[in-house]
């Protein structure tokens, strides 16, 4: 009898720690997905999806690590476009997320060590019983989080109405390969729309470039490229805002602590085109789509071998980068979003 009950008692553990495991590899994966989206600013539009072009006509991804404040729901460029990136960068985990999560996990455990050290059958039974109780509070839990939902929700609404438009124009299908072309595509008027209580609308204006801009982009490509793999802070400093320069920074102390570093040299532009310019007060934004090949590998720090990557066979991406300067000054790179 105590023999089939310490059997009962270990099958029981290991189905409880299996459950632990699988709730703490899905907190890891949705980690690593949240660490490959965009950076930076773009100004208004930061939430908003860059116009697609002949260079990336697919989906830009998000600006999820950045320093511009999330509008108000009634200023966002597409209906629930806003509502959509915030569950992406504070994504719900329902019922078994947060303190809902942090107290079934508290239960089970001392559930689980009472059962271990507790008396045979009647330590089972106490477990079931335990069970129960942790549905109960769970289920409360649910209603409570259900009921301040609901609260928040008509505030939420009070901010709508006509949404301003920050979308740009499509693809120029009249731009050749491997030139930025002309200065066309210059994105779309400043929106109308209604702004949030007690903050004032963004006024925005089409910017014209020139073909000193365009140059001035392609050279920035490789500069920055260039000046991340040797790990040169003062040239970033140089050349990016100071907010795209603390991501890269940050991206660089986290390669360093892991041994690692990236090499990236031999940057050349295949193709790029213009997906939005404009103007915000004193600052001039330019979002632009690159496709480009490099040599880029990570390495290890101390021996400098190749962990991924290549030092020989040019390898292509492509980006949308956005490039800010202020009235008379000079561009600096503001933001980097991949494709999707």
């Amino acid at each position: 009898m105590q023999a089939a009950a310490s059997r009962k008692r270990k099958t029981t553990a290991v189905i409880a720690l299996g459950i632990a495991a699988l709730f703490a590899a899905v907190d890891f994966a949705e980690a690593r997905r949240a660490g490959s989206s965009g950076f930076g600013s773009r100004g208004a539009r930061t939430f908003s999806a860059p116009a697609p072009t002949n260079t990336a006509p697919g989906t830009a991804s998000p600006v999820q690590r950045t320093m511009t404040p999330q509008p108000a729901q009634g200023q966002q460029a597409t209906p629930g476009a806003g509502a959509r990136q915030q569950q992406a960068a504070q994504p719900s985990r329902g019922l078994f997320g947060g303190m809902g999560g942090a107290l079934l996990g508290g239960l089970l455990m001392g559930g689980l060590l009472g059962m271990l050290f507790g008396g045979g059958m009647g330590g089972f039974a106490g477990f079931l019983g335990l069970i129960l109780q942790v549905a109960l509070i769970g289920f409360l839990i649910m209603l409570a989080m259900r009921f301040f939902g609901r609260r928040q929700q008509p505030a939420a609404a009070a901010t709508g109405g006509a949404a301003p438009n920050f979308g740009g124009t499509g693809p120029d299908t009249s731009r050749t390969p491997f030139s930025f072309g002309g200065a066309g595509g210059t994105g779309t008027d400043a929106g109308t729309g209604a702004a949030a209580p007690f903050q004032a609308p963004v006024m925005e204006t089409p910017l014209e470039l020139e073909e000193a801009d365009f140059d001035r982009f392609e050279q920035m490509l490789a500069e920055v490229q260039e000046a991340y793999g040797r790990e040169d802070y003062a040239a970033l400093r140089r050349l990016a805002t100071p907010e795209a320069m603390s991501f890269l920074a940050e991206e660089l102390g986290e390669l360093a602590s892991a041994g690692k570093r990236n090499a990236v040299s031999d940057v050349k532009l295949l193709q790029g085109d213009l997906s939005e310019a404009w103007s915000e007060g004193s600052d001039d934004y330019a979002t632009v789509a690159m496709r480009f090949s490099a040599l880029d590998a990570v390495l290890d720090r101390n021996s400098g071998r190749v962990l991924s990557g290549s030092l020989e066979e040019p390898q292509e991406s492509t980006e949308l980068w956005t490039f800010r300067r202020q009235k008379g000054g000079e561009w600096t790179l503001a933001a980097i979003q991949g494709t999707e």
